[in-house]
């Protein structure tokens, strides 16, 4: 019987060690996926745009094997305590790895469709804020990889910086078009791609919080990003939390 109770627990441990390893070449296939997709809006590069794209077939299938296996465990081993907590989180951070690369396909389409018109002057320094959104990405993994909630709250004081320079962005797409009515077509192409890093951003956000709860068992999510407590913000005079 001990020998049997072994061999479940070898098994339970190769099946969690399966679900990280694919759970984090998922993330280095979004972090390629991210990188090679600002590389073609800069340099202009089709081929690359193109070939991009075809890494989320991969990203895809991770996430259906990253969720058959969770569930797999969660109905056959009973995790509790900590393992549960991985396994919950990890079902929902590939949520988020899997929209990222649906959100770099998106942006190399626009690419593509920008490639065949002649370029427009730069745009509040797009190319920063896909920068921007790399650095996130990449910050985001490492700090699930460290179990770090320490950088992990620092990340989330950086979405505010990223959220106003989509605005600029934003806001110089629309004089752009206001002085320049044939350029409607484009600019609205960089004012999606724009988004889309925005949007990029937000997600690795969303891993950021998720690796809070996954550390400290604390659900973050609706609060202030910048909250400096675990605890949830005080009851207002209504007796209602903060929103």
């Amino acid at each position: 019987m001990a020998v049997n109770s072994t061999h479940t627990s070898k098994l339970y441990e190769q099946e969690l060690g399966t679900l990280r390893e694919k759970l984090l070449l998922m993330g280095s296939l979004v972090e390629e996926m991210i990188g090679k997709g600002a590389t073609a809006l800069s340099t202009r590069d089709t081929p690359l745009a193109q070939s991009t794209m075809r890494l989320d077939r991969r990203i895809n299938r991770l996430e259906c094997e990253v969720d058959e296996l969770a569930m797999r465990i969660l109905a056959t081993r009973q995790p509790v305590a900590s393992d549960l907590r991985f396994i919950t989180t990890a079902l929902k951070i590939v949520t988020d790895l899997e929209r990222i690369g649906d959100l770099c396909v998106n942006i190399c389409e626009r690419v593509i469709e920008l490639n065949e018109e002649p370029p427009l002057p730069p745009v509040a320094d797009l190319e920063s804020l896909a920068g921007e959104a790399i650095a996130v990405v990449h910050e985001a993994l490492d700090v699930l990889v460290a179990r770090d909630v320490d950088r992990a709250r620092e990340l989330l004081t950086r979405d505010d910086g990223i959220d106003e320079h989509y605005g600029r962005i934003f806001k110089q797409v629309l004089e752009l078009m206001a002085k320049d009515p044939k350029s409607v077509y484009r600019a609205t192409r960089v004012q999606s791609i724009a988004k889309y890093l925005e949007r990029i951003a937000d997600h690795a956000m969303n891993v950021a919080e998720t690796t809070v709860f996954l550390v400290k068992g604390t659900d973050i999510r609706h609060y202030n990003r910048k909250h400096d407590s675990d605890a949830p913000p005080p009851p207002n005079e209504s007796g209602t939390g903060k929103r």
